[in-house]
């Protein structure tokens, strides 16, 4: 680009009129900031199928990737829609659309400062993020329950769930391990089909997808391209567009039918925690008001619905409190080559979740699978060196769940168990280590056993020394397909 722009200069081009004779000749998903080393007052911007966003100063702008990496310059951002540029200098900010025609997009409030983007007095982002928990599900569920009369709702009350027979989740990463936990939601409570698909994938399979479906997209940023592109498609395909982002203004958010944010706040750590429990908060109240709409779910249901949802803030702040039982488990973990994650149910998402946080900032192998798995090949790998996390709250599944665990027991595998204290009397004999989570609803499991999780994954990687806040090869918001 820089080449076809130098060659236009030279040849006598103006260097606005060179970047605009340059972009119909790229190819591709891009978003460009273009400098002039001999006109230093000029910025331009242009983007195709990546964000962009143009930030207004005092005598000044700026071009970034989102609203939060001009966090600490300006509150005030435009975002460019697709195939705009932009011709930025201190006082002024030209727009024009992928026609070349001049434009006006709305300058708007980002709501986000430098005060919620610092570390404060923690150590690292994640760890500050992983304490933010109890505070940010709690702003998250504020705008789906209503706890004067313990019912449900949304964003958008009206919008009309009951003719949706069938709904197609599409994720990536966390978000896709989400969408396995709802998807066990929507099908246990509404009694509604669910297909899953990782968004990668999601286009290329040539999914059978009828008109009038509920099309579900979950995403951190609203810019994973992606997810964005498998969400093109399902619109084509006459689906509703629901979103789950934590960027209301982003691309996913812009083109929805039914935006579900979550409030989570900016999340700088690369690694998600509290965008991936805000996710589930979201999720289970969606399964519920699809139930609901459904004719599923009874009032009687809904209020215990909203009661046990409305207990996820206390219960997410009683497991914050066993971090130091936790971090002396991560000095065993530290050592380890390969490390297993168990989970039966919901809990089986967890344990994916569970590895991917270890592989992100610990650079250990790890794997997770459904407990009844084990023994269908992954049993093969166990001996004395590879611990095994199992995640295994006590009710229904807990023994079977356990019986898996014993076989890893009986081939020389360490287990680490995590449970509450029902759990631990029952099963934690013999086990190299114990967790022990307050006693809680299935339905809140999932958020409350998520935080063992990541603060273990957080002290590993703390004693291996990795880069915590960004892992090696890893990026916050993945823009390109």
């Amino acid at each position: 680009m820089a080449h076809l722009i130098s060659e236009k200069v030279e040849a006598g081009a103006d260097p606005i009129d060179a970047v605009r004779e340059m972009l119909p000749q790229l190819r591709g998903a891009f978003a460009l900031a273009i400098l002039f080393r001999d006109r230093p007052d000029l910025l331009i911007g242009a983007r195709l199928g990546s964000p962009l966003v143009v930030g207004i100063g005092e005598g000044e702008s700026y071009l970034g990737s989102d609203a939060l990496a001009l966090a600490s310059l300006t509150q005030r951002v435009i975002y460019l829609e697709e195939g705009d540029w932009v011709i930025c200098s201190r006082d002024d900010v030209r727009i024009f659309d992928q026609d070349n025609q001049p434009t006006q997009r709305p300058v708007t409030l980002s709501g986000v400062d430098g005060e919620l983007i610092s570390k404060g007095n923690h150590r690292h982002y994640m760890i500050k993020e992983i304490y933010e928990q109890p505070i940010v599900v709690a702003q998250t569920l504020r705008s789906y329950l209503r706890r004067i009369d313990e019912t449900l709702t949304l964003p958008i009350p009206d919008f009309d769930l009951s003719q949706i027979k069938r709904v197609t989740i599409v994720a990536c990463g966390t978000s896709f391990y989400a969408g396995m936990v709802a998807k066990y939601w929507f099908e246990q409570f509404a009694r509604v089909p669910v297909d899953l698909d990782v968004a990668s994938e999601f286009r290329y399979r040539a999914p059978v997808i009828e008109p009038g479906g509920l099309a579900l997209f979950i995403s951190q940023s609203g810019e994973t391209a992606d997810t964005l592109a498998a969400l093109r498609h399902a619109r084509e395909e006459g689906q509703k567009i629901a979103v789950v982002v934590n960027v209301p203004t982003s691309s996913m958010a812009r083109e929805a039918h039914l935006l579900l944010p979550t409030h989570a706040g900016p999340e700088i750590g690369v690694a998600s925690t509290k965008a991936f429990t805000c996710q589930l908060a979201v999720l289970a109240a969606l399964a519920a008001n699809l139930a609901r709409a459904k004719g599923r779910l009874s009032d009687e249901d809904e209020h215990s619905v909203v009661k046990h949802l409305a207990e996820a803030p206390a219960a997410l702040n009683a497991a914050l409190a066993y971090e130091d039982t936790i971090k002396a488990v991560a000095t065993e973990i530290a050592m380890a080559r390969d490390v297993l994650y168990l989970g039966r149910g919901t809990n089986y998402p967890l344990a994916l979740e569970g590895a991917l946080k270890l592989k992100e900032i610990s650079y250990i192998h790890a794997e997770g699978y459904a407990a009844g798995e084990m023994k269908h090949g992954p049993i093969a790998l166990i001996d004395e060196t590879v611990p095994v996390i199992v995640i295994a709250p006590s009710g229904p599944l807990f023994e079977k769940t356990v019986s898996n665990m014993q076989e890893v027991q009986a081939r020389g595998g360490k287990v680490v168990l995590i449970s509450d204290y029902d759990g631990i009397q029952e099963a934690g004999a013999g086990c190299l280590a114990t967790i022990t989570m307050p006693k809680v609803h299935p339905l809140i499991a999932p958020l409350v056993y998520s935080v063992p999780v990541q603060l273990l994954a957080y002290h590993v990687a703390v004693t291996k020394g990795t880069d915590v806040d960004q892992p090696r090869n890893l990026a916050k918001s993945v823009t390109v397909e």
